[in-house]
């Protein structure tokens, strides 16, 4: 009999997961991003244009990307860009739909209201995998995300552009640690001396 209990309550428990909705997959995904006070990685996007690699450190609504191609801190009201086409730092207070573009938790929130949703079908085991599509006319036309289900952090997005395009953005690396509020500030330290710096604001 107390086999069999064990044996229901553990039938129960894979269910639950089984059933778990997209939805709710992406909100444990912010749960974990937010996990001990912030979170570290490292990304590469590939497209056709080649490969770009850099780092993204999460807090809350706060962010902050370092690679080559960009550079970009946002401390939960400013934000401060700088790009090499550019040679200067722009410094604006984004809007939400600004931050959709930049910022992953603000991009899960615009997802959730503007994608349908469904789980797809996972090509390894401890995969979560969901296929989303615009409810409206988008310039993405398909996004497949891939999601750790022991941790429920992303792995891997592919997107599937309207124009044919396709991105794929892989993190690798997750630290999971409290940063301080100056790492989401802008570091001169980290752009070229002398760099022009602009207020858009």
């Amino acid at each position: 009999m107390k086999r069999s209990i064990i044996v229901l309550l553990t039938c129960l428990a894979a269910i639950a997961v089984m059933a778990q909705s997209p939805a709710q997959m992406l909100d444990k995904c912010v749960s974990a991003i937010n996990a001990s006070g912030g979170v570290t990685a490292n990304y590469s996007i590939s497209s056709s244009q080649g490969t770009s690699t850099g780092t993204i450190s999460m807090q809350g609504n706060k962010f902050r990307v370092v690679s080559p191609d960009a550079k970009c801190w946002y401390d939960g009201t400013t934000q401060w860009s700088w790009s090499p086409l550019t040679g200067e730092v722009n410094i604006t207070t984004p809007t939400a739909e600004d931050l959709q573009m930049t910022n992953p938790i603000a991009a899960v929130r615009h997802f959730k209201a503007n994608f349908n949703m469904k789980k797809a079908k996972a090509q390894t085991s401890k995969t979560y995998a969901i296929k989303l599509t615009p409810k409206k006319k988008d310039s993405i036309k398909t996004l497949w995300l891939y999601f750790d289900e022991t941790t429920s952090l992303l792995r891997t997005a592919r997107f599937e552009m309207s124009d044919k395009s396709v991105y794929i953005i892989k993190i690798t690396g997750y630290k999971h640690k409290s940063l301080p509020a100056s790492t989401f500030k802008f570091d001169k330290s980290q752009v070229p001396a002398g760099t022009e710096v602009v207020d858009l604001r």
